[in-house]
């Protein structure tokens, strides 16, 4: 494994932020790490990159221990902020090459070091423009350049496609894909997009309230959960005849639309129709992850949602201690 940890846990004052959280996170994996806000996802990954230090428990990164080891932990390491950190009055070539000097990487393979991660991300047109000018977009990929620059291990991706438009998330998406392939670097990502996670992601943990409610990959997730969703308009509907039916795994109202979990859709569809009254419209879907989070969180995540805040709070609870 090339992180784990062991009741890894981290308070502010009263606030516990990470509880005796247990991990293991294979080698060349991209890992996925959903939750809402205030669930923990940022204080972990600020331990695991040495950023904060744990108030009890342990954990390796790369066989190192962040709490005695902490600059080969980072040796080991890159990490792509969620708010932008390039250097507007650099160009693209520039920032990398201050990132080289930075890890220490020889001068003899830095130009060769700055030309693949430059191809790697698609900006060998743009390497040259003062980043001033780079869209969104082009700002991400050469942070995700800049993170690989000096063959990290692992690589930490914090909300890596936070606004950015729909075709701009996807270009990225593709990017991580492709690095992880050709590179085999183990990723860490948090996310509130969850068809980032769902495409990206080899597994996924969900947390909350400081610990891990379920861990597995996208697939297993769902079939937790189970059933597919009919979503009915109707009026008056009579919910406690519905959940009833035993093929009816949940029902509820939401937003004036009536959704059940029912088990084998194509089987019990024609027979639940028959049962509830009249409708005006029916829909069909399948659980989505986003179904999955809201069963163990009981929360629904925005995806414009920031976490937002994260140092503000961190350094108003150490104050207040």
């Amino acid at each position: 494994m090339i992180i784990t940890t062991k009741d890894l846990t981290k308070k502010f004052g009263n606030l516990t932020a990470v509880n005796k959280l247990n991990l293991e996170i294979e080698e060349g994996e991209i890992f996925g790490l959903l939750g809402p806000n205030g669930a923990g996802k940022t204080t972990t990954i600020s331990m695991l990159c040495t950023l904060l230090k744990p108030t009890s428990g342990a954990a390796k990164v790369n066989g190192f221990d962040i709490a005695t080891q902490p600059s080969k932990v980072r040796s080991s390491i890159g990490i792509v902020f969620q708010e932008p950190s390039v250097d507007d009055l650099l160009t693209g070539r520039e920032n990398l090459e201050m990132h080289a000097m930075l890890y220490k990487i020889p001068r003899e393979i830095r130009k060769k070091r700055i030309d693949e991660v430059i191809s790697l991300v698609g900006l060998e047109d743009r390497a040259d423009d003062i980043t001033r000018v780079y869209s969104g977009g082009m700002r991400r990929r050469l942070e995700l350049a800049r993170g690989l620059m000096h063959h990290p291990k692992v690589l930490f991706l914090d909300e890596p496609t936070l606004g950015l438009d729909p075709q701009t998330r996807e270009h990225i998406w593709s990017y991580i894909k492709k690095l992880s392939e050709e590179n085999e670097t183990t990723m860490v990502l948090t996310t509130h997009y969850m068809e980032e996670a769902d495409m990206l992601c080899d597994r996924i943990a969900i947390m909350d309230a400081g610990e891990i409610v379920v861990l597995d990959n996208s697939a297993n997730l769902k079939k937790k959960v189970g059933g597919d969703i009919v979503l009915l308009k109707m009026d008056e509907p009579n919910l406690e005849r519905i959940r009833k039916l035993s093929f009816v795994t949940e029902a509820e109202m939401k937003d004036g639309t009536v959704q059940i979990k029912i088990k084998d859709v194509s089987k019990n569809l024609q027979k639940l129709l028959c049962k509830v009254g009249e409708i005006h419209s029916v829909e069909v879907r399948q659980v989505s992850l986003n179904d999955v989070f809201i069963h163990y969180t009981g929360k629904e995540i925005r995806s414009g949602e920031e976490e937002g805040g994260f140092w503000e709070r961190v350094a108003h609870a150490e104050v207040n201690r």
